[in-house]
């Protein structure tokens, strides 16, 4: 087993506002998120001999991130989804290309209204497979299913994400008239 030589502190000091960016995307909150890695770092800061020794030491962190989120006791968390779109833009995360700040901001929340209605595996491998760029196996891998286990999961949050939106402009013209 090969020893990294970065220091516990050192990957924590460069990886934390990626992490937390990660943490955001899956639990669409920012303090839930905050309370994640910080559950996470503290642990893996005792691991971290074995941790640093892994293949990817930020693999097997965001594991543990992927691992706490989907374990998460407290209820209220499963359904109280924040609408953070603005502060998903403030993450300042490159992937989130900001053409015009208030336009990106009420479909962020749309996005994140949507997602509420998602379960915590469905959101998951959405978070895995369009935000992490992870294929059908690696995902697996990850949440301890099989490939098509995934192609579900995915087909379904698609599915319940496209009739939510269907449903807003219907929502919309009754509000109106």
């Amino acid at each position: 087993m090969r020893h990294s030589s970065v220091t516990f502190e050192q990957f924590a000091v460069a990886r934390l506002p990626s992490l937390l960016r990660y943490a955001v995307v899956l639990t669409g909150d920012r303090e839930l998120a905050q309370d994640v890695v910080q559950e996470v770092l503290a642990r893996a800061q005792v691991r971290w001999r074995r941790i640093s020794g892994a293949d990817s030491p930020e693999a097997y962190v965001r594991r543990m991130i992927l691992n706490e989120y989907l374990s998460w006791r407290r209820t209220w968390a499963v359904r109280n989804i924040h609408a953070v779109g603005e502060r998903l833009v403030d993450l300042g995360d490159a992937r989130v290309s900001v053409r015009d700040h208030a336009q990106s901001i009420v479909e962020a929340d749309e996005l994140w209204s949507r997602l509420a209605s998602l379960g915590r595996k469905q959101r998951a491998v959405l978070v895995l497979r369009y935000y992490e760029q992870l294929d059908d196996d690696a995902i697996g891998d990850l949440l301890g299913c099989t490939a098509a286990t995934v192609r579900s999961q995915a087909s379904k949050a698609l599915k319940t994400l496209r009739l939510s939106s269907e449903l807003q402009p219907r929502e919309l013209a009754k509000e109106k008239s």
